[in-house]
């Protein structure tokens, strides 16, 4: 007699049940249903615009975000879900940010790039929210304080702390997104958090 019925063999795990829900919304994209799109703009406008602010430092990402989505409208029929839907998105959207990149330093706008060099890993929490108003409000200042310290960073190490500890995406991902090996991904961050921790300090908040 074993400890599980046949019932509870048969439970879907959490993983299961999120990866078939995002094959059915890829299905969804692909026949173009209207719904579909609503629902990734919702979702992924936030998410590229807050890459493209990291890449940048600048506020004026509008053009980042149009430019992704109409990528990925003309893609997603091409989309052979080799990697999850996100990866694939953030993908084009690090792209569309070199292309903007290169073609404003043709211009001679200033603008920054992510470059890869060398520099493991204690998760950095950014935001301890609780229910209280009073508090809320004071967290809510707190993150938006540190959103401008984090200006401070290379925006190499800005799009790092985005990735991993806003977006909690697992190492594996981050290291697909920028292209660069897992192992330097942690030991990147680990650089930028000891960098964003000591300018944190510096303004006294911790």
């Amino acid at each position: 007699m074993g400890f599980f019925n046949k019932k509870e063999h048969n439970v879907k795990s959490d993983s299961q049940i999120k990866w078939e829900n995002e094959k059915e919304f890829i299905k969804a994209l692909k026949r173009g249903e209207e719904w579909a799109y609503r629902k990734l703009y919702r979702e992924y406008a936030p998410k590229i615009g807050a890459f493209a602010r990291a890449y940048f430092g600048t506020d004026d990402i509008d053009d980042v975000i149009q430019e992704v989505m109409m990528r990925v409208y003309k893609g997603i029929k091409k989309f052979k879900g080799n990697s999850s839907l996100s990866t694939w998105i953030y993908k084009i959207t690090m792209n569309v940010c070199n292309t903007l990149y290169e073609k404003n330093k043709k211009n001679n706008e200033k603008v920054f790039s992510v470059h890869n060099d060398e520099e493991d890993n204690d998760d950095l929490e950014i935001v301890d929210t609780e229910k209280n108003v009073q508090k809320e409000v004071q967290q809510e200042l707190l993150y938006e304080k540190i959103m401008e310290i984090m200006e401070k960073l290379p925006e190499k190490e800005r799009i790092l702390i985005k990735l991993r500890d806003i977006d909690g995406l697992p190492y594996s991902e981050i290291a697909n997104i920028l292209g660069i090996p897992e192992g330097t991904v942690k030991s990147r961050l680990h650089s930028a958090r000891e960098k964003l921790k000591e300018y944190i300090k510096e303004e006294g908040l911790i």
